[in-house]
């Protein structure tokens, strides 16, 4: 059994391994690391617009297996960040696997970690991004002040005049001491936090198998062991924010009044921090990757299937066995093999396309960044990945449902000139008329597909599944309709070729549409045709 654990919280721990967490998720202080993190030598960031194609949140809220928030904010920043290589993937794989095997030594990390599990630990990376509070110009006082209390206060033994003295100048430090306050709580959530990752690192580092997440970490924790004792302070003054009696919390607030404790030891930590910046962030991103590959072994852990990602060489191709939506219960498994080409799916609303256009985007990215994909094998080249799914009319700015779309396929054609990117559309241009979105679609998809890119686009156009059945592979979803029963059904089953039925006006009849409406459509759609 693992030291330090009782019994309580052992079956605490491995009860949560393996299972989605039972929370709410506050996003903006998951976000906080990612946001303010320095991202310009990153391959790809994914964007808003393709986040909140994939529903970005609901997929995160499944995966995140983390126990410190530490490691929820850096996992959120990992999914993020689609990186050019898998970095240190072998090493790894082989603590994930640890963590899988090894119960004892999970439970000791899970427990370690769940240290950081109090939402003020989403304020530890505010300490090495955001601007500290600068010293006042007249900070040069508060010493001087902190002498003199002390002095009066001796002298009174030798003149009781000095008393006057001593209120005199507790009335200035009572003034600053207050004005003060407000700045000591913008710190009161992080810096005892902050001593907390300090001592869970140098816990976790004497593992040896987690050390080779952060080589070099050392001179980081000799630097952050050294700040400590200035530091101390901030944690003994959130504790007398509820623990103490108001008794002995009083003469503690006296005393710091009396020699401008806060002020001196504030000022005198955020100095010391703000040159460690660096060091902050390491400890920072070592617990993180720690928690990151436990959340992926318990993840993988609960899942029926997965595969580890084969990255290939080869240009547009996509391989996918048996692959599933990981929020979608009992999903339906689908299998594609792209040849080189791309991708055109047909079929009826609410057959499959969106979701299997979705459930390929969120294989891709946790395929590149947490080597876990949700299907039987997956390979794939090392893309970037960009949507047009989900789009809406942006009232705030005046744009039209069209117009918003056309902005946001124009950045993909200018993305797609630097090649091996993977592009998902969902519907293209269906806020104008059939003739110019068919037309327009065909320009735009046969110009996106060149490059060794990848398109999977879903359209209800049967006419842009023919212009273009050279350029790209044709599937379709189709649906079964009971007219005794009167019912629909949908097998969500990919198929190959072009959809060859048309049933929007069957799907009206077995609704009761009068029949006058019905035989007018069915002679119309033949004119047409």
């Amino acid at each position: 059994m693992a030291k330090g654990i009782d019994n309580k919280q052992r079956q605490k721990l491995l009860e949560a391994f393996g299972n989605p967490k039972i929370e709410a998720f506050d996003f903006e202080l998951i976000e906080h690391y990612f946001r303010k993190k320095n991202k310009s030598e990153l391959h790809q960031v994914l964007n808003e617009r393709t986040c909140n194609d994939i529903d970005f949140q609901e997929c995160f809220a499944f995966i995140d297996r983390t126990h410190s928030r530490v490691g929820q904010q850096y996992l959120y920043y990992k999914l993020r960040n689609i990186p050019l290589v898998s970095e240190g993937a072998s090493n790894d794989e082989k603590l994930i696997k640890a963590f899988l095997e090894n119960q004892n030594f999970r439970l000791i990390v899970q427990a370690e970690l769940s240290k950081l599990s109090d939402s003020d630990a989403y304020y530890i990376s505010s300490l090495f991004q955001d601007k500290h509070l600068e010293r006042p110009s007249w900070f040069v006082l508060m010493p001087f002040l902190a002498i003199s209390s002390l002095l009066s206060i001796l002298l009174m033994f030798i003149d009781l005049r000095f008393v006057f003295v001593f209120f005199a100048i507790l009335l200035f430090n009572m003034g600053f001491h207050y004005w003060n306050k407000k700045n000591l709580m913008l710190y009161l959530s992080s810096v005892p936090q902050i001593l907390k990752l300090n001592t869970i690192s140098n816990k976790l580092y004497k593992f040896n198998s987690l050390q080779s997440l952060s080589p070099g970490l050392k001179p980081a924790l000799n630097v952050l062991n050294s700040l400590k004792n200035r530091m101390l302070f901030f944690k003994l003054e959130s504790k007398m924010q509820g623990e103490f009696q108001a008794f002995f919390w009083g003469i503690f607030e006296l005393f710091k009044i009396v020699f401008l404790l806060e002020p001196l030891f504030l000022f005198s930590a955020l100095k010391k921090l703000d040159k460690h910046r660096a060091e902050m962030e390491q400890l920072f991103c070592f617990v993180g990757k720690t928690d990151v590959l436990l959340s992926i072994a318990s993840l993988r852990n609960g899942l029926k299937e997965y595969c580890h990602p084969q990255i290939i060489e080869k240009q547009s191709t996509l391989i996918a066995e048996d692959v599933y939506h990981p929020l979608i219960e009992n999903c339906v498994k689908n299998s594609i093999d792209t040849n080189g080409k791309s991708i055109l799916l047909t079929g009826s609303n609410m057959s499959g396309k969106t979701t299997f256009i979705r459930t390929i985007a969120i294989n891709v990215i946790c395929g590149l960044t947490l080597n876990t994909c949700f299907a039987a094998k997956f390979s794939l080249s090392n893309y970037q990945l960009y949507s047009a799914i989900r789009i809406s009319d942006d009232l705030l700015n005046s744009k039209s449902y069209y117009f918003e779309e056309v902005l946001t396929i124009k950045k993909m054609i200018e993305q797609s000139r630097s090649g091996n990117n993977i592009f998902l559309l969902d519907e293209i241009f269906k806020g104008t008329n059939t003739i110019e979105r068919i037309a327009a679609g065909k320009a735009v998809l046969s110009f996106l597909a060149k490059g060794n890119n990848l398109v999977f686009v879903s359209t209800h156009d049967i006419e842009l599944a023919n212009l273009l059945k050279g350029e790209f592979e044709l599937y379709h979803f189709s649906e079964a309709i009971d007219n005794d029963q009167k019912t629909v059904s949908f097998d969500y089953k990919l198929k190959p070729g072009k959809l060859k039925n048309r049933n929007a006006i069957k799907i009206l009849k077995v609704n009761d549409y009068p029949p006058e409406i019905i035989n007018e459509a069915i002679k119309l759609a033949k004119t047409q045709e």
